[in-house]
């Protein structure tokens, strides 16, 4: 038989703590809600030291208390205040120590924000997925545009950061403005058609496109896809310059380069002059002090040049070679006033002694020879022939040996030679008789 005390337990259930049934109903929440989008009017707005938001989301007939930790609060796009219609997305949960039912928000954004964040991601996976924000796509900035292309407000204060900044860094650059509204169903159209205005003239260097900052329906224009495209197609690099530091635009993504500000555009975009200044400062130190070095290493070269070219100089070694010559016939003449004496008297003394010693020795031999040779001429010399009453007719005129009477004609002068003169006659008439006829 169960105690009085069981059966009691038995009636009542589980008993909990405050603290236990606390955490139980968090759990329980938590689990069956999941994340929820939640859209009421904030009230009892608290922004205490920490950094965290406080807060009520109600309407006509509940509210329900949020919180919004600051790393999430951090970079939102607007400043929250009591009275304002928002959307916060987060979990149910519960506030374990005070039993407090609440929403932990994640998010939170102005009334008609989520769905455009919904179809901002819808968009940004659509286009990424078509290859428009790939970085091989992207063009490269010019390093010293002169001229500048800006589409944006005409009386915006984008424009007036733009031109401020550029006057300051880089005044050398040439700024044409393409006035659109940035705001509104007609700025996405405006800032397509401003685009391919620029393109078709040609003028820029580059593009800037963009605005101040604002909630994410005012920077809605920056996140249609026909925006997107125009600055996909556009031919000129194309820098995004909507004016939010954290989150992104779709422009932000096909563009050539992202800038968080318009004033940061036209830092990014433009050299500083007065760091040009300075290295060209620096440089122009270095090149004077190079210059200065290489023309005194050139001078000192120059001279040694010039010496040289002194010493090689034709007239000069001209000079050096005629006071060689010089010496040189002066040291000959001398010379020869020395040796050539004592030569004619050395060569007298050989030519003496060698003239007698080849006397001695050559004229027996030449004696010898001269008598074979006149024997051997007498033995055909005609003139003993001669002497023995024989002689030798030749012509008068050529001197022709006459050796037949047929070689003569009457009156021919003729010559005959006898052993011991001439006989000098002339042709009367000829015989044809030989020795021996009769």
């Amino acid at each position: 038989m169960q105690s009085d005390d069981h059966k009691l337990n038995n009636e009542l259930g589980n008993m909990y703590t405050p603290s236990e049934l606390n955490h139980e109903a968090r759990l329980h929440l938590e689990a069956g809600f999941g994340r929820v989008w939640v859209e009421g009017e904030i009230s009892n707005l608290s922004r205490p030291a920490s950094g965290h938001l406080y807060f009520s989301l109600k309407d006509d007939k509940a509210q329900i208390s949020c919180a919004l930790f600051r790393s999430n609060a951090y970079g939102m796009s607007f400043k929250p205040e009591n009275g304002m219609l928002v959307q916060a997305r987060g979990r149910v949960s519960l506030f374990e120590a005070r039993g407090n039912y609440q929403l932990i928000a994640d998010s939170l954004v102005r009334s008609g924000e989520g769905l455009l964040r919904a179809k901002f991601e819808l968009l940004k996976n659509d286009l990424a997925s078509e290859g428009l924000f790939a970085e091989e796509h992207k063009k490269a900035l010019p390093v010293f545009p002169l001229r500048i292309a800006v589409v944006t407000s005409p009386s915006g204060a984008a424009l007036r950061d733009i031109l401020n900044v550029l006057q300051r860094r880089w005044p050398l650059a040439t700024v044409r403005v393409y006035g659109v509204p940035v705001q509104g169903a007609e700025a996405a159209p405006a800032i397509v058609d401003a685009l391919t205005a620029a393109n078709r003239h040609n003028w820029a260097q580059i593009i800037v496109t963009g605005r101040g900052g604002g909630s994410l329906e005012d920077l809605w224009p920056f996140n249609e896809e026909t925006v997107a495209r125009a600055i996909y197609a556009s031919e000129i690099p194309v820098v995004s310059a909507v004016g939010h530091e954290i989150d992104f635009s779709i422009s932000d993504f096909v563009a050539d380069l992202r800038a968080p500000t318009p004033s940061a555009a036209a830092e990014l975009i433009s050299p500083d002059q007065r760091a040009l200044k300075q290295n060209l400062s620096v440089i122009r130190s270095r090149l004077h002090k190079r210059s200065l070095s290489l023309v005194q290493q050139l001078s000192q070269k120059l001279d040694h040049l010039a010496h040289r070219l002194q010493q090689q100089h034709p007239g000069q070694r001209l000079a050096q070679n005629r006071k060689m010559l010089q010496q040189a016939h002066h040291r000959l003449l001398l010379a020869g006033a020395r040796i050539i004496p004592q030569r004619q008297q050395r060569l007298h003394e050989l030519g003496t002694r060698r003239l007698l010693q080849a006397g001695k020795r050559i004229v027996p031999e030449r004696l010898l020879k001269l008598q074979n040779l006149a024997r051997t001429l007498n033995a055909v010399s005609p003139l003993p022939t001669l002497a023995r009453g024989y002689a030798i007719v030749t012509d008068a005129e050529s001197g022709t040996a006459i050796s037949s009477v047929n070689t003569v004609k009457p009156q021919q002068a003729l010559v005959t030679q006898l052993h011991d003169g001439q006989i000098h006659s002339e042709v009367i008439k000829t015989n044809h008789k030989t020795l021996g006829d009769k």
